[in-house]
């Protein structure tokens, strides 16, 4: 069987890649754990000069790596070499920071001596999605061969190719063969390699219905998981948030990889004093984004990465609009080749439509009006998703503590859109999954936190 890779900017085929049947996973899945074998006693030096080597490859071919996303699901070349550089940023942060994330914690207990150990469990499953194809995969591999693990992807069926790369740029640096190993396998299929005994843990990033079918299988196995699910972000926006600015990240988070990102902002909750201000600035802003091209620097937005998901977005906004929401900018399907998709900004959005309760993945903004502060909190909350929240206020201390004690999600930021940070745990609650990512939290989700007593 063959997985059929189509560029979403013109519809035509780039290349077939063969799959692998179960049986030829389950000997790659071996491979991968003979090689941890030995990797788990290296020092943190020698993975250290082989993650920095793998920074290296990212950035000095950014530009490569960037074609080939653009190729694979469409994102705008320059965003993508953008993110070929966030990956050699993560890939730097844990090499410099790991073994500092995982020294010995000496305990005092009554025992002679008691410590706490960080070591490596083994062969962790890395399911992927492709929205962002080399970001995603490398939060979870620079951690986890940092921390003495081994990975094995299952990459989106639509980027093979970045899949394959990833695994030559860490072959490229000197990491041992197969020690990082790309399966050229359907969802189909993914049962099984969960169920194969040398896999030790799995973290999935996607829906939410992909999370719960992966954490059932994993639990029957008591196999540890970290899911990065979907999400709805709310904006909330105050009476006395500084419009000009909020707007421009408003907008920004919204059309981030041309609406597909779980952390774009979602959903703009905004006082009703202001709606009306708010809904024109927004249109506008929104107005002067490029729809085109890709790979042309003057592009904003590029096409959404296959065409039934922008014709599931569009379904979404015509369901809205039927059930009252008002359409202000956008709303249709582009004439010609492509999976295109304008920006478009939908108003008066409310309980019942998908626009409020469902994540629309793709250049759509939903602007929804609250009463005051505490309704705009109330309609933020007023989700099954848990995955990022903004509030916009000029007061800062009413911001913090909205942010730290009202908002619930797992990243909450006050004036600023929210984004991934390789120093700043990365997670979700609620639907949007559980466990964390980046930062010293998401490096110890993938070992054994060992207790050593000595009497």
């Amino acid at each position: 069987m063959s997985t059929e890779v189509i560029n979403p900017a013109t519809g035509e085929k780039i290349r077939n890649y063969e799959e692998l049947s179960v049986n030829e996973a389950f000997e790659a899945v071996d491979k991968t754990h003979q090689v941890w074998q030995q990797w788990r006693n290296t020092t943190f030096n020698e993975r250290s000069r082989y993650m920095l080597n793998a920074a290296r490859i990212l950035r000095e071919e950014k530009e490569k790596w960037g074609q080939l996303m653009t190729a694979e699901m469409g994102k705008v070349t320059k965003s993508g070499i953008a993110e070929a550089e966030k990956c050699a940023w993560v890939c730097e942060y844990y090499a410099n920071n790991a073994e500092r994330f995982l020294q010995i914690e000496e305990v005092e207990t009554d025992a002679s001596k008691s410590f706490i150990s960080y070591q490596p469990i083994g062969v962790v499953l890395a399911i992927m999605p492709w929205n962002f194809p080399f970001w995603q995969v490398l939060r979870f591999a620079a951690p986890a061969l940092m921390a003495g693990n081994a990975g094995v992807l299952k990459h989106a069926s639509n980027v093979p190719g970045c899949g394959k790369a990833i695994e030559e740029i860490f072959k490229r640096a000197g990491f041992p063969e197969h020690l990082f190993t790309t399966l050229l396998v359907g969802s189909d299929k993914v049962n099984d390699i969960i169920g194969h005994e040398k896999i030790r843990a799995v973290t999935l990033t996607g829906s939410t219905p992909a999370g719960q079918a992966v954490a059932a299988r994993a639990g029957e196995l008591l196999k540890k998981t970290v899911l990065e699910l979907g999400g709805s972000d709310p904006y909330v926006v105050l009476a006395d948030a500084d419009l000009e600015a909020t707007v421009e990240a408003c907008v920004t988070s919204r059309l981030i990889n041309t609406g597909q990102s779980c952390i774009a902002a979602k959903r703009f909750i905004v006082v009703k004093e202001l709606k009306a201000q708010f809904e024109s600035m927004m249109v506008e802003k929104m107005k002067s984004k490029v729809l085109g091209d890709p790979s042309d620097n003057q592009t904003d937005l590029g096409p959404m990465a296959r065409a039934d998901l922008r014709d599931d977005l569009h379904e979404q906004v015509r369901q809205s609009m039927d059930a009252g929401a008002k359409c202000l900018l956008g709303g249709e399907v582009p004439k010609g080749k492509g999976a295109f998709y304008p920006a478009t900004v939908l108003t008066d959005v409310k309980p019942g439509m998908p626009a409020y309760d469902n994540e629309l993945f793709g250049p759509v903004a939903a602007i929804i009006e609250a009463l005051d502060e505490r309704d705009a909190i109330r309609i933020a909350n007023d989700t099954s998703f848990g995955l990022g929240a903004a509030v916009f206020t000029r007061n800062e201390q009413k911001g913090k503590h909205i942010a730290e004690y009202e908002l619930e999600a797992g990243s909450c930021f006050v004036n600023s859109f929210v984004k991934s940070d390789p120093r700043l745990p990365f997670g979700g609650i609620k639907e949007s999954g559980y466990g964390r990512e980046l930062g010293v939290f998401g490096i110890r989700e993938f070992v054994n936190i060992k207790t050593v007593y000595i009497k």
